[in-house]
């Protein structure tokens, strides 16, 4: 009998232990609530289809989307940001994507043991899926990242077909005084080719300031521009009376476009929805 009863608490001490292990290890992998800060339009829209966006406690200005995230504070744009700004709202966490991000903004934050997580961003369809899954990945929401994705590709079933390649000139602008026109390689040139439109300008990279020599040689069909570019130029009206644009095609039939800029050019979960909505106003245009 002795011996039944050691084995007996054998059993029972070897069931107590397991329990312990398995609560130990239950608390390690649920999800601890973070404070988080994204600086980047992408990631932050990113955060929020994942669920996170009761998390995060600070944003920079190209977070716009949502519109609920206007009501958080905004510590700068990437390029100029303070690490202050940051630290101020005791982040545990910062996501952003590493363009533009200066080294030594990141070491302040580090020095300051806050997390850092930055993700490459490319701009196109597949690198806003992959954004999406490296986030997922990172963040413990894995499962979440492939109904993101299905439906970006659902959205992009909707994209209206081009009978023809309208050329498109993208005009970025803060006002008569600063005025660019988007050559290859940027996120606007990549959207007008996702769209099915033409860049009317392909022979520079990057971006150019826009003069009247360069309108009347890219003689676009259409002019685009961010709804906050057209409007520091006083909206239609004002954008005509820019020096070579009435004289352009697109100027002669007032062929204008206004996008959301974080929309056109984010390249986050919404990219299926700015593919269409450029498709569907380019195809509603009439162009020479």
């Amino acid at each position: 009998m002795f011996r039944a009863t050691i084995k007996n608490l054998s059993i029972i001490l070897i069931a107590l232990l397991s329990s312990c292990s398995s609560s130990t290890e239950k608390s390690e992998v649920e999800d601890v609530p973070q404070k988080i800060v994204s600086i980047s339009g992408a990631t932050t829209e990113v955060l929020c289809v994942l669920g996170l966006q009761k998390e995060i406690v600070g944003v920079d200005v190209t977070s716009t989307y949502p519109e609920t995230i206007a009501a958080l504070p905004r510590v700068g744009h990437n390029r100029n940001m303070s690490s202050e700004a940051i630290i101020a709202l005791k982040p545990t966490m910062v996501v952003g994507t590493d363009e533009n991000v200066k080294p030594e903004l990141i070491e302040q934050l580090k020095s300051a043991h806050i997390h850092v997580m930055l993700f490459s961003l490319q701009q196109s369809v597949e690198g806003s899926k992959q954004l999406i899954k490296m986030m997922a990945d990172s963040l413990g929401k894995t499962e979440s990242a492939q109904v993101v994705i299905n439906a970006i590709d659902d959205d992009l079933k909707q994209k209206v077909q081009l009978a023809l390649k309208p050329k498109v000139l993208f005009i970025y602008a803060r006002g008569a005084g600063t005025m660019m026109v988007a050559g290859n390689n940027t996120p606007a040139n990549t959207m007008i080719q996702l769209a099915g439109g033409e860049n009317a300008v392909n022979d520079f990279e990057d971006f150019k300031p826009l003069t009247p020599e360069s309108l009347l040689k890219a003689n676009p069909d259409v002019i685009l521009m961010f709804t906050s570019g057209l409007e520091s130029l006083g909206g239609m009206e004002g954008l005509l009376k820019v020096p070579g644009v009435a004289m352009t095609n697109a100027g002669k039939n007032k062929q204008v476009i206004e996008m959301d800029g974080q929309l056109l050019t984010g390249f986050g979960p919404r990219v299926g929805k700015a593919i269409v909505q450029l498709s569907t106003k380019l195809n509603e245009l009439k162009t020479n």
